[in-house]
């Protein structure tokens, strides 16, 4: 049985691996910021309520995760946000700290507590959600951009560094996500660019081979896949799930 610790794991993306895992019959431990989507997951996985870029709150959970579950098999580095959404001149610098802070520092903080432990197993899969905003640039989102090109630097050094151990790193890519993230990233690029919401849809969906969104449950499959012996020689791979992006700047 493998131990599974997912950051953001209670609503979308973190949410559909923890329910991956647990059907693949793994041991699953949760953290969330958000109490509310914490008390809708099964009693039966471990669940705390955290904020990612907290290293004393980060410390202490590992602290229990080790006396409880003694290792950890699986870490999925999921925790992110969106980020403002407006012109690089536009930017709001706090803005930009924050989204660099949740979605990079987070990592960081997590990969570096889990290292330890997989290292005294010799085995260990880290799997780091970031994004095909990470692989191209995306007009109006410098903040999420960067931070999601840092994530997949973390990655390769993690790969690198951690390797010789046993321990495998990858990061996923996802495209744009049916879920209320994305809604809010075409809501306010609507609004930036002056035009629907329905026009922002198309113009992303056309920038991909197939036409479309993906789901939560097909960034989670993979992720089972990432984390199984049948990827046991994948390491350092930035893996796009995003039925391949042609064009990274929307149409309107």
């Amino acid at each position: 049985m493998q131990n599974v610790l997912i950051t953001a794991g209670a609503s979308g993306i973190g949410r559909a691996m923890a329910d991956a895992f647990a059907e693949a019959g793994a041991r699953v431990w949760v953290v969330d910021s958000d109490a509310e989507a914490l008390g809708t997951c099964p009693q039966e996985w471990r669940r705390d309520r955290l904020d990612v870029t907290d290293e004393a709150s980060v410390a202490d959970l590992f602290a229990r995760l080790r006396a409880e579950w003694g290792g950890l098999d699986v870490l999925c580095a999921n925790a992110g946000v969106a980020g403002p959404t407006a012109l690089i001149e536009d930017q709001p610098p706090d803005g930009f700290r924050r989204c660099v802070a949740v979605n990079l520092e987070g990592a960081f903080l997590f990969t570096r507590a889990a290292a330890p432990l997989m290292k005294a197993a010799k085995r260990g899969a880290i799997i780091f959600t970031s994004s095909t905003a990470g692989m191209f640039g995306y007009p109006n989102r410098a903040p999420y951009s960067a931070a999601k090109w840092a994530v997949n630097g973390l990655m390769k050094t993690a790969a690198m560094e951690l390797g010789p151990f046993g321990i495998r790193a990858n990061s996923i890519c996802p495209g744009s996500v049916e879920g209320p993230r994305m809604e809010g990233v075409l809501a306010r690029e609507a609004a930036a660019k002056g035009t629907t919401r329905d026009a922002i849809y198309a113009g992303y969906a056309s920038g991909t081979s197939m036409r479309s969104f993906v789901e939560a449950k097909d960034i989670a499959q993979m992720a089972v896949f990432l984390a199984s012996d049948a990827a046991r020689f994948v390491s350092g791979q930035i893996i796009a799930v995003d039925g391949h992006t042609e064009n990274p700047d929307p149409k309107v």
